[in-house]
């Protein structure tokens, strides 16, 4: 399935919407975006509107992915740094595609479109992001042409006696 981005979208109360359902989709099915299942859209939209005012602040874009009938099925948030020595670079955060197209390409369609979209931004040369160890995310990344550059063991702690760790990934632009 072909996915339509946008990066800067207007942020309308469907496209709110949208973000939301998508993220609470992904962690209900067991995605490493920041919550552990269940949660519900109503947990998650603190944390959207964390996002949210990053974005008027000027501090934060959003790249969002739609399908074929204009639904939210993917989105990445690209953090720009504020610290003058580090403005070269950006995060990339809460990275999604719905669960029901994992597997079809659409995540490694994201992924180039969240690199065009760094790529766009005066400065860019590279992108960092974090995921949680004991995901496979990491190899996924690695397939996206991602370095691991850093690993803290045991940074995130999912559950009493489930700590994971925190790795450190680098796309040189």
């Amino acid at each position: 399935m072909a996915l339509t981005f946008e990066l800067d979208p207007s942020f309308t109360p469907d496209l709110r919407d949208g973000v939301t359902a998508l993220w609470a989709d992904v962690s209900n099915a067991g995605g490493a975006v920041g919550f552990v299942p269940p949660v519900t859209p109503e947990e998650i939209r603190p944390e959207l509107l964390k996002h949210l005012v990053a974005i008027e602040e000027g501090r934060t874009r959003l790249l969002v992915g739609r399908d074929g009938n204009g639904t939210v099925v993917a989105t990445a948030f690209l953090a720009l740094n504020t610290h003058r020595l580090m403005k070269h670079w950006l995060w990339l955060y809460t990275v999604m595609v719905h669960p029901r197209l994992q597997g079809q390409g659409c995540g490694r369609d994201l992924m180039a479109a969240a690199a065009d979209a760094a790529r766009s931004i005066e400065g860019i040369e590279a992108i960092r992001l974090t995921c949680r160890g004991g995901t496979g995310a990491d190899r996924f990344y690695t397939a996206c042409g991602y370095k691991e550059v850093g690993r803290v063991p045991d940074a995130i702690r999912v559950a009493p006696g489930d700590d994971r760790d925190d790795i450190i990934m680098l796309l040189p632009l």
